[in-house]
């Protein structure tokens, strides 16, 4: 058995102990929505434009107990869902998950993402959740889903941060140590780990950022496990996450988390920083971002297959467009909302008109006849576009 062999034997025995994520089953659909598992809202967010189908094929590589692909098969019911995932008890659940729930859409394999290429044909949209960072070779996980995508497809993939995980690796690496040759019993892995945070200060740095931040969830094990006793975990940087996109030959289309990546929300009152980022890259503002505030946890983003042109709306353009409501929005019909990130949003009374249009007639109808309708301008339609309140069709 190879190094990486034996890494791949090891994940695969911890999520077989402990399937994750460890959510409940449920007899219906689950509730809400994440839009980054909803095609129309995230090819909108992607591209400018909604999809020009929905019936594609999606692949959740690394799908763990199948909470995500619930999602996607349920927010998505024209799309065909194949899950693989290294875990068979993981699966055992994921598939028991999607019957009773009645995602009819979703079949499920044991597969390794180095083995992707077994699967027949090309993928649409693949959804990598949380597992790169758990492969030995990462690049050429990323490689191998990429030769997967289909030209024009996206990918959505999450990976851990340094900077925001630098206490759990330190937890991490104690557990080990005290483990010593019992490194590899999950379960005593995180009796170890329980009893530390019990019998640790309380003014203990780890401590503290264990209560404040991840408790709540750490009261199952299986979410303890996952966080603190992980057999392989590659945290990463802006610099080196970067190396990684970089290894697949695809293109960086943003994080999914855009606010973060703002830097005036850091520095936006101080304009001579500001003109000084400005002269740095892209890559480079990212990096000052992480470093003036090293909170992050993990990375968001999507990536394309070339051929991908997002649409870059002129204001003629915008016009013509065709505006539809974001189908991921909580509270509708009202101006106070929950948005697409589950955040509060009041609508102006000219939005709400302007909205309301684009729902009752979706498809049906232009910018241009909406704003007239709502009284809006041109630039109040941008925000409402930027903030992901409306998708656009030509």
């Amino acid at each position: 058995m190879t190094s990486s062999q034996a890494v791949s034997a090891a994940v695969a025995q911890l999520y077989n102990t402990y399937p994750f994520p460890p959510e409940p089953l449920l007899d219906e659909p689950p509730p809400g929505y994440n839009w980054r598992w909803h095609w129309t809202a995230a090819y909108a967010f992607c591209a400018g434009r909604k999809p020009l189908t929905q019936a594609v094929r999606v692949l959740d590589a690394g799908c763990g107990t199948g909470v995500g692909t619930e999602y996607i098969a349920h927010l998505n019911p024209e799309a065909q869902v194949t899950a693989i995932d290294l875990s068979d008890r993981a699966i055992e659940v994921a598939r028991e998950r999607c019957q009773r729930s009645g995602a009819s859409n979703a079949t499920f394999q044991p597969l390794s993402i180095y083995d992707v290429d077994q699967l027949p044909g090309t993928f649409d949209w693949i959804n990598c959740v949380g597992v790169l960072h758990h492969l030995p070779d990462p690049i050429k996980g990323l490689q191998k889903l990429a030769s997967k995508l289909a030209p024009g497809g996206i990918i959505h993939i999450f990976v851990y941060a340094a900077l925001g995980r630098w206490e759990i690796s330190l937890m991490q690496e104690a557990i080990a140590l005290l483990q010593g040759d019992r490194r590899g019993d999950y379960k005593d892995g995180v009796q170890v780990g329980r009893q530390i945070f019990a019998h640790l200060p309380e003014d203990n740095r780890l401590r503290l950022r264990e209560e404040k931040r991840w408790a709540w969830e750490n009261q199952r094990d299986a979410s303890f496990a996952d966080m603190y006793v992980h057999p392989q975990e590659i945290d990463y940087s802006v610099d080196t996450l970067f190396e990684l996109i970089d290894s697949s030959d695809l293109d960086f289309l943003g994080f999914s988390n855009p606010t973060y990546w703002n830097l005036e929300r850091l520095m936006g009152q101080v304009p001579d920083l500001m003109e000084r980022a400005a002269l740095l890259s892209p890559r480079q503002r990212y990096r000052l971002i992480e470093v003036l505030d090293p909170e992050i946890t993990h990375y968001e983003f999507f990536l394309a297959k070339p051929p991908f042109d997002p649409v870059d709306w002129s204001d003629q353009a915008l016009l013509k467009a065709s505006p539809e409501r974001n189908p991921c929005m909580h509270g509708w019909p009202s101006r106070s909302i929950m948005d697409c990130n589950y955040q509060p949003m009041a609508l102006t009374e000219a939005e709400y008109a302007f909205v309301e249009k684009c729902d009752q007639q979706p498809g049906e109808t232009t910018v241009a006849d909406c704003m007239a309708l709502a009284n809006l301008d041109i630039e109040a339609v941008r925000s409402l576009l930027s903030r992901q309140l409306i998708i656009l069709s030509s």
